[in-house]
């Protein structure tokens, strides 16, 4: 097995890897001196804990381009708060708007209760590039819409969608916004309340540096969700009925300290870095990949052609190679570790004739290089050539 130092690490898009230092000292830092129950007790290590954790809301908040910390809603993962998100909008027959570019854990809540009889489902199509037509959110939007719910961008494809377009097309029309960042916060600036979009869920495994364990919401201020789980939350405990205070409203039970502390270091990483130097870092790295694959013979590039907007994530195969098989040779003979299979988004593949067996995604991150970019171009060659 290679080294770690010898790894080429492109499977950015499932969890960043290493993650920065201090992230990880931040983590021990607060359980050794603060890993107290925040808002659990009058006592000042408690209040204290309570008190940073704000600050982190805040931070969160400003970097999502919110307006009101009390509406950031800590979660286990992009996952968790998708779900606390949707059932919390779900209304009895409703319409859901969505896309055929989403990853499972949007497109398996919406089918469960799609299934269930409970909602119609309108999944909109993308182009041959990896684009959702804001028209066609237009068209798709009817009187009985409860929310509209898309991807910022493909963990597929890449594609960032055209947002601030669908935002006003939904604001115009009264129906919320939401929006899956799980790909794109921590490459790309995210404007909230700017953009008409109603809530964000996010991740903070990813692009954001954080470790896994933690994610959440933003919700803007005229956006009501439900609560689906109840438990204690340090508020309102004479009373049986859970709090509809945010954010324990939708925060059962206690937080994730150290992911929370863990997420703020991410965000202070990223902030000396410069969103803005990261994401032109990736994008560049991403070019050179594209163009060094597309000239390959054999590889298949998904899309052939690479449009901006997008995220520094790529699809190929080899023809006439399994992709499974092809991710296995990349790591035992190359050291190249990427991702192959469906990627919890079937519809993309299937659309894209990539089903059952679907294909191997480059995903860069901010720690790869050229040398990285030229390494893993040589190894498709080679395998390529061989075949």
């Amino acid at each position: 097995m290679a080294s770690l130092r010898k790894i080429i690490y492109l499977d950015n898009a499932a969890t960043t890897f290493p993650k920065p230092r201090e992230v990880l000292e931040e983590m021990v830092d607060v359980y050794a001196n603060l890993g107290v129950s925040p808002g659990r007790g009058s006592y000042d290590l408690s209040m204290e804990a309570e008190e940073r954790v704000m600050d982190i809301r805040r931070e969160v908040c400003q970097f999502f381009g919110g307006s009101d910390p009390e509406r950031v809603i800590f979660s286990y993962n992009a996952t968790d708060a998708l779900n606390t998100l949707i059932q919390g909008l779900i209304r009895p027959n409703s319409r859901v708007v969505s896309s055929r570019l989403e990853h499972n854990s949007v497109l398996r809540p919406l089918h469960y209760f799609s299934h269930q009889g409970i909602i119609r489902l309108d999944l909109i199509p993308f182009g041959a590039e990896g684009f959702v037509d804001p028209v066609a959110v237009a068209e798709a939007i009817r009187t009985d819409t409860s929310f509209v719910i898309l991807t910022h961008a493909s963990n597929v494809l890449g594609a960032v969608q055209p947002v601030e377009r669908i935002g006003a097309i939904c604001r115009e029309r009264g129906v919320p916004f939401v929006l899956d960042v799980t790909q794109t916060a921590g490459r790309l600036p995210i404007r909230l309340e700017e953009w008409g979009v109603s809530a964000i869920a996010f991740t903070g495994h990813k692009s954001l540096l954080g470790p896994t364990g933690i994610g959440g919401l933003v919700l803007s201020p005229g956006l009501d969700v439900e609560a689906t789980r109840f438990g204690g939350t340090g508020r309102d405990s004479l009373s049986l009925d859970h709090t509809r205070v945010y954010p324990q409203r939708l925060e059962p039970g206690t937080i994730n300290v150290a992911g929370i502390f863990g997420l703020s270091a991410g965000l202070r990483y990223i902030s000396r870095r410069g969103l803005e130097n990261i994401c032109s870092r990736e994008v560049d790295l991403a070019k050179r990949l594209h163009d060094g694959l597309t000239s390959i013979s054999g590889v298949r590039v998904y899309p052939a052609i690479l449009r901006d907007p997008s995220v520094a994530i790529m699809l190929c195969n080899v023809d006439g190679m399994d992709p499974e098989d092809l991710s296995s040779i990349l790591d035992g003979d190359f050291g190249i570790a990427a991702r192959a299979g469906l990627h919890c988004a079937p519809l993309v593949h299937e659309d894209l004739g990539t089903s059952p067996r679907g294909g191997v995604r480059f995903s860069l991150g901010p720690f790869n290089t050229d040398e990285d970019i030229d390494k893993v171009l040589e190894a498709m060659n080679t395998i390529s050539r061989s075949k």
